[in-house]
């Protein structure tokens, strides 16, 4: 299925976050937090301001993002699950 997001959406994938800790301890699925870093899968086209022109946006799909831990509507898409948000929940773009 392909989606496209509308506005100033992004579509997201979480990436998993490490099975150990540093010290080689195991980490049990009950344990875990919601990993906040993903990869932008789909980008909308940006919203329109008052003057009726697109504001642009400045991320880009495959660019790994973190946001915060509550941030967008899980989704599933053939049986992935992926977040819907605002481009405003995105915190930051991490470069390597």
């Amino acid at each position: 299925m392909n989606i496209r997001p509308l506005h100033d959406q992004v579509l997201v994938i979480r990436q998993e976050s490490e099975q150990k800790t540093a010290g080689g301890i195991i980490i049990p699925d009950t344990a875990k937090e919601k990993p906040i870093e993903g990869r932008l899968v789909a980008v909308g086209p940006g919203k329109m301001n008052k003057d009726g022109k697109r504001i642009p946006i400045e991320v880009k799909e495959g660019e790994r993002v973190l946001f915060g831990r509550y941030a967008g509507t899980e989704i599933k898409i053939d049986g992935v699950e992926h977040l819907m948000m605002r481009v405003d929940d995105i915190l930051g773009v991490l470069e390597s």
